[in-house]
């Protein structure tokens, strides 16, 4: 009789779905403003016709629910404490991104006993196929048990801010990552920025670091300015590009959605050999 490890490589092995693209968003450090680009970023997609489901990942302090203004009954807490399924803890707003809220899962998942981790993946085999993208709103930082997890998603959101400090935290996720693997690919957004000029240089910069001493060439994905209008959005709860669609971060962020689907589209992409649900196989071995 088979064992759990060897039933769900080989359920890993037959799972299909269509080519549904995942993206962790990850920054050196907190208050980069990376949980309200990940979920503006994934309403411009979502306002182009791509469906969207947005993970909050932010261990024990997730707040995408807070920036929507929307009460989310289960966050992913549920799904391993009260053994709610996956679909059941997905929040879905009308004419928004379907999300599943956060809380203490993550650290969760890597704890679960072989069946429960076996179930898991099968329900989020199951769901995959239903979205364009899924996007993991990731917490600041990087710890021993989320870097397994970033090395099977299908790129990397790199967030950060003209700070020297930010600079730096930056670069160092992205040396942490490229030690274990130098192929996955990282895109790269300057945030808060006082205008192009400076945003544009932040980007240069990370970039010239990274291919003198990593060796690897990031994607430039666009800047967003340090516009007062996010602000005010945050305090009302309304994401910003519905508070203020034509203020300066706004039409910013719809750049860098258009940048994204222009890359993707052209095949400019690296596209990695593995899918995301095939990476899980090789997370398991390393369990």
């Amino acid at each position: 009789m088979m064992d759990q490890a060897e039933s769900l490589r080989n359920l890993l092995q037959t799972t299909k779905s269509r080519k549904t693209k995942t993206i962790a968003v990850i920054s050196g450090k907190g208050g980069v403003g990376k949980s309200n680009f990940s979920l503006n970023f994934s309403l411009s997609l979502a306002n182009k016709g791509y469906k969207i489901l947005l993970f909050d990942m932010d261990i024990g302090m997730g707040n995408i629910d807070i920036l929507m203004g929307v009460s989310s009954k289960y966050s992913f807490t549920h799904l391993f404490e009260d053994q709610r399924s996956l679909r059941e803890i997905i929040t879905d707003v009308p004419n928004q991104v379907s999300f599943i809220s956060g809380g203490t899962g993550l650290s969760s998942l890597f704890k679960l006993d072989d069946e429960k981790f076996q179930s898991f993946v099968n329900q989020l085999s199951g769901i995959l196929p239903d979205y364009d993208f899924v996007i993991f709103d990731m917490g600041a930082g990087i710890s021993k048990e989320t870097l397994h997890f970033l090395l099977t998603v299908d790129e990397l959101f790199v967030i950060t801010t003209p700070e020297p400090t930010s600079i730096t935290d930056a670069y160092s996720v992205m040396k942490h990552i490229c030690l274990a693997n130098n192929d996955i690919p990282f895109f790269v957004i300057a945030n808060k920025t006082i205008d192009f000029r400076e945003g544009t240089a932040t980007l240069e910069r990370i970039d010239q670091v990274s291919r003198r001493f990593l060796s690897k060439e990031i994607v430039k994905l666009g800047t967003l300015p340090d516009d007062r209008n996010v602000i005010q959005a945050v305090k009302r709860q309304i994401p910003f590009v519905q508070y203020a669609p034509s203020t300066a971060a706004s039409k910013s962020m719809e750049g860098i959605a258009s940048n994204y689907l222009t890359f993707m589209k052209n095949g400019k992409l690296i596209e990695n050999q593995a899918g995301f649900i095939k990476k899980f196989r090789q997370l398991l071995s390393k369990r």
